[in-house]
């Protein structure tokens, strides 16, 4: 785990990315859930969470970890659209990751001052980032789009952007993703199986965490 954050500054996308080598991809389904799961996490080295939009529990799930595990730094996924983004910010996110981009996102949680890790899956997709000011993107789905050969091939064109890649990365795939130069971190749904979460398994939760340390060496 990296330096203290401070809870009242705003993070960058690097920031997020930079803090350990996967963004862990959480689905909840149970309030109760939420605050253990993010401690197991916390316990094993891994603070960056993303809760995706996919649940009516979603937003409950993020105010209920930012205000009972401030070690942790919770960010939400899946968000499309200004209301996500504003939903997300007044649940007490800190982040937000989106499936793919628009300048209406984008600006969105500018506004309400969540730093933003774009989907992108196209050169043209990665231009528009660009053109908003966005040079730390999310790849995805990342196997089915390329994979690790279509990062080298974009780290030409856009040598000055940097990934995380997300949509089938395993801890058996993310040393490969990782080794790549325009490569910060992955996201990954590994971390948080739906099988621990149903049977409190967080003991388990937190030795999945602890285990990426060995991809990146740390």
């Amino acid at each position: 785990m990296t330096t203290a954050l401070n809870a009242s500054a705003p993070l960058t996308a690097l920031q997020v990315m930079q803090d350990a080598p996967v963004i862990p991809v959480i689905v909840l389904n149970d309030v109760a859930h939420a605050v253990p799961m993010a401690r197991a996490l916390v316990a094993g080295g891994v603070r960056m969470l993303e809760v995706t939009l996919r649940t009516p529990q979603a937003l409950a799930c993020i105010e209920a970890i930012a205000r009972a595990v401030p070690e942790a730094v919770v960010g939400a996924g899946t968000v499309r659209t200004r209301a996500d983004a504003q939903a997300a910010a007044n649940a007490g996110a800190r982040f937000a990751v989106s499936p793919g981009y628009t300048s209406a996102v984008g600006q969105a949680c500018r506004d309400v001052g969540l730093a933003l890790l774009p989907g992108v899956a196209t050169g043209s997709e990665i231009m528009m980032a660009q053109e908003d000011g966005f040079t730390e993107l999310k790849f995805f789905p990342a196997m089915q789009a390329g994979g690790p050969a279509m990062l080298k091939a974009w780290s030409g064109p856009f040598f000055d952007v940097r990934f995380c890649p997300t949509g089938g990365v395993s801890l058996q795939n993310a040393a490969d993703f990782l080794a790549l130069p325009n490569v910060v971190c992955v996201g990954g749904s590994w971390l948080v199986p739906a099988d621990a979460l149903v049977q409190g398994d967080w003991a388990r939760i937190t030795q999945l965490a602890a285990d990426t340390r060995v991809l990146r060496g740390t």
